[in-house]
């Protein structure tokens, strides 16, 4: 029962793999499928649902979507995981701009509410801009050590 050049030509004129096609497997037939060597016999045998094509695997997905739904949570993400450098996942303009950005309305924040001066604002905003403060409570900490601000008006 070796159908290896029946199964080539079916699958050559079904436009498929071969691991798709199907051959019937029923022994009274076997011979009849053996004995068709041309394409034209082969036609004849997928007319008559001698052989058919197989429907095409898929994958059900259903294990990515849990997993997917885990690394929403913040599972899976751990170190061991990671691949690439640091900045890789998150670039360093981004994380200036979130910082910066975040500076820039607290600044912009105290100015509007007059705890500090037009002056001081620009002076912080100049500092900021070359990267003096880390993050916003560098920032915080900065204006007390200076008594720029009043402790009870730095929130």
């Amino acid at each position: 029962m070796d159908y290896r050049f029946q199964r080539r030509l079916a699958a050559e004129i079904l436009g498929v793999g071969e691991s798709r096609i199907w051959i019937s497997p029923d022994p009274e037939l076997r011979e009849e499928i053996e004995g068709a060597v041309t394409k034209a016999d082969v036609r004849a045998l997928i007319k008559r649902g001698v052989i058919k094509v197989l429907p095409e695997k898929g994958n059900a997905g259903h294990a990515s979507k849990v997993r997917h739904l885990q690394r929403r949570k913040g599972r899976r993400r751990g170190m061991g995981r990671r691949k690439g450098v640091a900045t890789a996942r998150l670039d360093p303009k981004e994380r200036w701009m979130h910082r910066i950005r975040k500076i820039r309305r607290y600044l912009r924040y105290l100015r509007d509410k007059q705890v500090i001066d037009r002056k001081t604002y620009r002076r912080l905003y100049m500092l900021a801009k070359g990267g003096t403060f880390r993050d916003l409570a560098s920032l915080k900490r900065y204006m007390a050590d200076r008594g720029l601000v009043p402790e009870e008006k730095i929130r």
